[in-house]
């Protein structure tokens, strides 16, 4: 077979890079987006942070700092074409562009301080004698606050090593997870004992919070219970609960309990209180989950009887381009200084321009969501219509993808809290009218029931199962124990108490 020359005519779809870039900007959640838009700031110097908010507020409605879509297009026209002179060129009029007609082509209404954090403000009376500065919230370890004590402990050598490898194998609940053996083999010293590991254990117990450095859950309460008054009402029958009925006493089978102990229900339920007021995972006092800050992209609110829906303003930094760099493309004093100015300036009105389609797409999107759920925003989530991204895909006339770049990461401020915009999206279950309930709607029941419950005789699965058939809705007993663990609710067996 010889080789050939063939000519073929084809159409082939090619994502440009304006494409690529507005989605990626409708992916990218709000810390995101700040982050690219300041990257932007400092790399294209025809970008700049409006520093005027105030002033230009009233021309813009958002205070987003939005480009039209038809002055954006005219905007990039105009700095795609060239005519071959160094100044700016009009293609509808053939006329060279002043500084005052590119001011007037870009109406840019954005402030960057509106999103830097102010510094604390405290009240009350100055003390000059007093330390004003901030110096933010503890965020110590476990291990860290440990070995403070530790330090503060008047301990030996040998001891103090043993203290530092005991406190090292802390795990964040606080319990020991290694043995003594373990220890003493870490050490390598043959003149000590296993005595000596107990009791340099059994100070590190005693240390803040009480009762950390347990080697199970049993002991790091009796540990606790051992701090009490000796005078402390059921202090006895407590320990002998956790000493002799553990496994009972998880199992919540409070009829055995009381067959054994002989206790009356009113003093095992006092007993009860007194368990409950101690702490199984010791080292959770210490350690502090790192708070995360949600900036809600949208808000909805009800107005005269109808949602609404509109962007939030300092959900981004307000930029616009820089009008003076702009026009001096018409002064530059040869092409490359012209060339350059209208390239940065080009770049700078596509990343508008694509900033401006990620917030028109979110509240085209935001506002199907709320059209479809306004009997969560009325009523809550029992209310919860069952919703897919393909629902809300042909609603907006976009594919599912961008539905689901659009609505990961972006959260929406409600009457009802703050919600992120996929929890709006949930399957559907039916109904024996033919209906569809949401599997949301399905959770949210689950959650009512288990509330009203009476605690001593807790609901099965099964009689939730029978509850939500007489409301019409059929769901399987596995779907409801699937329902209730996404919800970390125990099963019934674990839900019983006396209190």
């Amino acid at each position: 077979m010889k080789p050939s020359l063939q000519l073929r005519l084809g159409q082939q779809l090619t994502m440009t890079p304006q494409l690529q870039q507005a989605i990626r900007l409708l992916q990218l959640s709000t810390i995101e987006l700040q982050q690219e838009i300041q990257e932007a700031l400092d790399a294209n110097p025809l970008l700049e942070a409006e520093e005027d908010y105030e002033q230009l507020n009233g021309s813009d409605e958002h205070g987003l700092g939005e480009l039209s879509a038809e002055r954006a297009n005219a905007a990039s026209d105009d700095g795609a074409d060239d005519s071959g002179t160094d100044e700016p060129y009009e293609p509808d009029t053939g006329e060279a562009m002043t500084s005052q007609d590119i001011s007037d082509d870009l109406p840019l209404d954005n402030h960057w301080d509106d999103l830097v954090s102010a510094a604390p403000v405290t009240s009350g009376s100055y003390n000059g004698d007093e330390d004003t500065t901030y110096q933010g919230e503890t965020s110590e370890t476990l291990q860290s606050y440990l070995r403070w004590q530790m330090e503060l402990t008047p301990f030996s050598d040998t001891d103090r090593a043993i203290a530092e490898i005991i406190i090292e194998a802390i795990d964040e609940s606080g319990f020991l997870t290694i043995g003594c053996e373990d220890i003493l083999e870490s050490l390598g010293m043959d003149e000590i004992e296993e005595d000596e590991v107990e009791a340099v254990l059994k100070r590190i117990q005693l240390f803040d919070p009480i009762g950390v450095g347990s080697r199970s859950v049993q002991e790091s309460l009796l540990v606790q219970l051992r701090q009490f008054d000796p005078a402390t009402p059921m202090l006895a029958e407590a320990r002998q609960l956790i000493s002799l009925h553990a496994d009972l006493l998880a199992n919540r089978d409070f009829r055995t309990l009381m067959k054994l102990t002989r206790l009356k229900e009113d003093e095992l339920r006092d007993t009860m209180k007194l368990i409950h007021s101690l702490n199984p995972r010791p080292g959770t006092t210490v350690i502090r989950e790192e708070q995360s800050y949600i900036i809600p992209d949208v808000t909805v609110k009800k107005v005269k009887g109808r949602w609404l829906v509109e962007l939030n303003p300092d959900s981004m930094p307000k930029i616009r381009i820089n009008q003076h760099y702009a026009a001096m493309s018409r002064t530059a004093k040869n092409s490359a200084d012209s060339q350059f100015i209208r390239s940065h300036l080009q770049e700078a009105k596509w990343f508008l321009k694509s900033i401006e389609s990620r917030n028109d797409t979110l509240l085209k999107v935001a506002n199907c969501i709320v059209q479809q759920q306004q009997g969560f925003f009325e009523h809550g989530e029992e209310a919860m219509k069952p919703m897919v991204l393909n629902d809300v895909a042909e609603m907006v006339g976009m594919h599912e993808s961008t539905i689901s770049r659009v609505t990961t990461q972006k959260f929406m401020h409600t009457p009802r809290g703050i919600f992120e915009l996929k929890f709006f999206f949930s399957s559907h279950v039916s109904t024996e009218n033919g209906g569809e309930c949401s599997s949301t709607a399905i959770r949210a029941l689950i959650k009512k029931l288990v509330a009203a419950e009476n605690p001593a005789k807790p609901l099965s699965d099964s009689k939730m199962v029978e509850i939500l058939s007489d409301q019409g809705i059929n769901v399987a007993r596995r779907t409801i124990a699937k329902y209730r663990e996404a919800l970390l609710i125990p099963p019934s067996n674990q839900r019983k108490t006396l209190l």
